[in-house]
């Protein structure tokens, strides 16, 4: 396993399964990948290799497919394609600057020290090369759904951007996302912070390990599609100020024209 000559402190993700392993359709999911390819597209380019940290969130990289050769890596082999590998993002078994994008979609918030998995993304980036992440936003909203997800931490954009950059990338874009279903998401956090001073359940599949969702009628689902949509729109032109989500696109120094920028 190549690591640059040097060795990286492991702390595997905790936690049950990616609630997408079981539920690669649900609301949220679609919604997600929409957003991160309004928000990132343009940041893409023309990769040659392509890494996918944290497959097991497979609907997120939907948009991402034909663009070069793609490698997938996950911790979970559940969440693994066909010729994907198995391992840590915090020891990534790849040699340096072997890739032209790397993404990775709600994966730095299970890793501890964050620090090492921000520096093994930047380790395996070729210099030009991209890194496309999204992070769960606010401290505030932790609930027990947090720790159950093996979640380490929450973020805002400036400590995300803040992380970056002290990984050696130079920032293209911070954003937030899921502007539009906020004030839905708030209230639900915060309820559910109220109802966990009582009890403490335990929200998993008890035959897979699996995070179990929370499940919303076709009403409700429907009126969050539509709500998000507005997300879409102005993620075309500008950053949004809050939301639930935290998206960035970075860049390691060196020659941009290696991804056909």
């Amino acid at each position: 396993m190549p690591t640059a000559g040097y060795s990286v402190p492991m702390t595997a993700p905790t936690g049950a399964g990616s609630a997408s392993i079981e539920q690669p359709d649900y609301w949220w999911y679609r919604v997600r990948a929409d957003l991160l390819r309004v928000a990132l597209e343009r940041f893409v380019g023309e990769p040659r290799r392509l890494l996918d940290v944290g497959s097991a969130d497979g609907p997120s990289v939907g948009w991402l497919r034909g663009r070069g050769k793609q490698v997938s890596l996950d911790i979970d082999p559940r969440g693994l394609t066909a010729g994907g590998v198995c391992g840590s993002a915090m020891a990534l078994p790849f040699a340096d600057e072997c890739f032209d994008l790397v993404a990775a979609f709600d994966v730095v918030e299970h890793c501890e020290p964050e620090a090492n998995v921000l520096g093994e993304i930047a380790r395996v980036l070729a210099p030009g090369g991209r890194m496309l992440l999204s992070v769960p936003a606010y401290e505030w909203a932790w609930t027990h759904f947090d720790d159950i997800n093996g979640h380490r931490r929450r973020y805002t954009r400036r400590r995300a951007v803040r992380a970056v950059q002290t990984a050696g990338l130079s920032v293209d874009r911070a954003t937030y996302a899921f502007m539009s279903v906020f004030p839905i998401f708030a209230v639900d956090r915060l309820r559910a912070r109220t109802r966990e001073r009582v009890t403490r359940s335990t929200p998993t599949s008890p035959d897979t390990g699996v995070v179990s969702l929370p499940q919303v009628s076709p009403t409700v689902e429907r009126v969050l599609l539509c709500l998000s949509r507005l997300d879409r729109l102005l993620l075309r032109r500008r950053n949004l100020p809050f939301g639930s989500s935290v998206v960035v696109a970075a860049s390691k120094p060196g020659l941009h024209d290696s991804l056909g920028a």
